[in-house]
């Protein structure tokens, strides 16, 4: 680890965090609580991987699917085929809407969903998109300083960081960058966190990164099970069913990455409300690993 003791990281000008974890715990609220801090008062600078992802190499996937179907519109069509109007994502921080839209969920194109074969081409699109974006990482480090002058550095990591990277391999080229660049961070969800996420997430279900032999395992299954074809699968059903499942899966990924880094737990993450809040979390976490 790049710090060995809670005094080493307390005292360092330039801390650097990678945050990571099941979406829902805390880790963008984290990171937008320690970016409203100025670099003239040990600012932070806050890396979000999702919105590099959307903003840098996902990007022009998205904004040719938005083009792609306003050329069904005869209207539309004629302004794009003569330059008239312009088509893009507005992908924020808080809203990765454009993203995951495009990512899509099989199933029946009348319910809005999407070839198989298609939406794992957009998956492996993604998959490759956020390594490049994670690898991105210590230009950022670098850059954050240089131009902005912040001192601090926080990484936003994407959910589904554990599906791309391999926490057994010693080599593994993600984490072992960024085990060498960051602290990587875990916040550590309890069983009643995963059943609220699956609450949540049933309520407004929305496309993610799964790992590819997941999901074609997952897919056989349930087509297998509820008596579907491709082309009858409700794509909502299908993704509701699949997060917990999910979630499982995801578990013992992170708790390997873990092992990188430190581990937190959402409860304690819950209490933090400033900066110095954080760092002492962060200090805590190191000397009890």
């Amino acid at each position: 680890m790049i710090y060995e003791t809670g005094a080493e990281y307390l005292s360092s000008p330039r801390k650097r965090v990678l945050l990571f974890g099941m979406s829902g715990l805390g880790k963008t609220h984290l990171s937008n609580m320690l970016r409203d801090t100025r670099p003239t008062a040990g600012g932070w600078f806050h890396y979000s991987v999702d919105y590099r992802i959307g903003t840098r190499y996902m990007n022009e996937f998205i904004a040719d699917n938005f083009k792609r179907e306003a050329m069904k519109v005869p209207l539309l069509r004629e302004l794009l085929m003569t330059d008239s109007v312009y088509i893009a994502s507005n992908i924020t921080f808080d809203n990765l809407a454009p993203l995951s839209t495009y990512l899509g969920k099989p199933g029946d194109p009348a319910r809005g969903g999407l070839p198989f074969a298609q939406y794992m081409l957009r998956q492996d699109q993604h998959r490759k998109a956020e390594v490049a974006a994670m690898l991105d990482t210590a230009h950022f480090i670098a850059r954050a300083d240089d131009i902005y002058g912040y001192p601090n550095f926080v990484c936003d990591t994407s959910g589904s960081i554990c599906e791309v990277v391999d926490p057994a391999d010693a080599d593994d080229p993600v984490l072992r960058q960024l085990s060498e660049t960051l602290l990587l961070v875990w916040i550590k969800g309890s069983d009643d966190h995963t059943a609220e996420l699956v609450r949540r997430f049933d309520r407004a279900p929305k496309p993610m990164y799964y790992q590819p032999d997941f999901l074609h395992a997952a897919w056989e299954e349930y087509r297998t099970t509820h008596d579907k074809t491709d082309e009858t699968c409700d794509p909502d059903h299908f993704v509701r069913w699949t997060y917990a499942r999910a979630l499982a899966h995801r578990q013992p990924r992170y708790a390997a990455m873990a092992t990188w880094g430190v581990t937190v737990t959402a409860e304690e993450v819950a209490t933090v409300a400033t900066p110095d809040d954080f760092n002492s979390l962060i200090s805590r976490a190191i000397d009890r690993r």
